[in-house]
């Protein structure tokens, strides 16, 4: 790579640029290190080259946190699309990507499905991305694995360690948990639902459901100490009109995302008092190369900046493990989209 960048001509490793958006991405060393398959102190090395070649400071560093300069944040952009380029290139000249991608967003209506459209717009004719609805990232992450499926969405944190070692991951969006109440629910007139007002509720959370694992997680981390009460497990339920069909036969009020069907009867009610986050990331398999996928992380980088989909409220709330890192980010706003 050819950079004019703080006044100096230099020729920058694509490793090195890799290195800077993977630290770029999790504001981590040591989950930026294990994502790239190498040890902390070989990054930390080669964060050091990169800022001595470009003459500047990427990122700061304390012992509690790591956050982008201004300087990092100018050159994480032109760093993207860098290593975009240098995928397509590397996908271009490997052969077999004339293949359709494989893409399970959860449902038509989701961020995964917002983040497909944009990407089939940035494509070619003869580049396919061929969607799958089925919700749950812990089910399509055995399919990542073995190559049954391409890429997913969902809490990639939530899966276990095992597992997620022979994924890729990148943060999309912190989107905020709600509530669906049916119409005549007392609450349901409240524009907001503080977590307390839910005291003495049971709400359905997928238990029973094995693919939405790292869902069922997230919301009995949530209920814990809050007294709410968690749905019996029930079988997976499969497809938007037997949910509804489901939901609307056992009179359920159901925790979900921001990003939600239409259900009738029914009104979706965001949570506060803390405000709950639901991480999403686009996963897939360690060492695919397809101009797709290429497309897929440009686009959801994009969109992401747009609509400020990482930044989070101050009073927010995530799950563990997400929580420690990612409330010291210091992306905070009191809204984002």
């Amino acid at each position: 790579m050819g950079c004019q960048y703080g006044g100096v001509n230099r020729d920058i490793e694509p490793r090195l640029l890799r290195a800077f958006a993977a630290v770029a991405d999790e504001l981590h060393f040591t989950r930026a290190a294990a994502r790239l398959y190498v040890a902390q102190q070989a990054l930390s090395r080669d964060i050091r080259r990169l800022e001595r070649e470009l003459g500047a400071e990427l990122f700061v560093r304390t012992t509690r946190q790591v956050a982008l300069t201004a300087e990092g944040e100018r050159l994480l952009p032109y760093a993207r699309r860098v290593l975009a380029a240098q995928d397509e290139l590397a996908a271009a000249v490997g052969g077999g990507t004339g293949r359709p991608l494989l893409v399970d967003v959860g449902a038509p209506v989701s961020t995964g499905s917002r983040v497909l459209d944009e990407a089939r717009r940035r494509l070619t004719a003869d580049t396919e991305l061929v969607a799958r609805y089925h919700s749950g990232l812990t089910g399509a992450a055995v399919e990542l694995l073995d190559g049954r499926l391409d890429v997913s969405f969902g809490r990639a944190r939530g899966l276990d360690p095992a597992v997620l070692a022979g994924l890729e991951h990148r943060p999309v969006r912190y989107e905020r948990i709600a509530v669906v109440l049916r119409e005549d629910h007392p609450l349901a007139h409240r524009e907001r639902i503080p977590l307390a007002a839910l005291a003495g509720e049971t709400l359905y959370a997928a238990a029973g459901n094995a693919a939405t694992a790292e869902w069922t997680d997230l919301a009995g981390q949530l209920f814990a100490g809050r007294g709410i009460a968690m749905a019996e497990p029930f079988p997976e339920i499969e497809g938007d009109a037997e949910f509804i069909r489901v939901v609307t036969k056992r009179r359920w009020s159901v925790l979900a995302s921001e990003v939600f069907i239409d259900l009738p009867g029914t009104v979706l009610r965001p949570l506060i008092d803390p405000v709950p986050l639901s991480p999403v990331s686009i996963v897939w398999r360690k060492g695919l190369r397809h101009p797709g996928l290429t497309a897929l992380l440009t686009a959801a980088h994009d969109l992401g900046a747009r609509h400020r989909w990482l930044d989070h409220p101050r009073n927010a709330w995530l799950p563990r493990p997400e929580a420690g890192s990612a409330l010291r980010d210091p992306r905070t706003a009191e809204q984002h989209g």
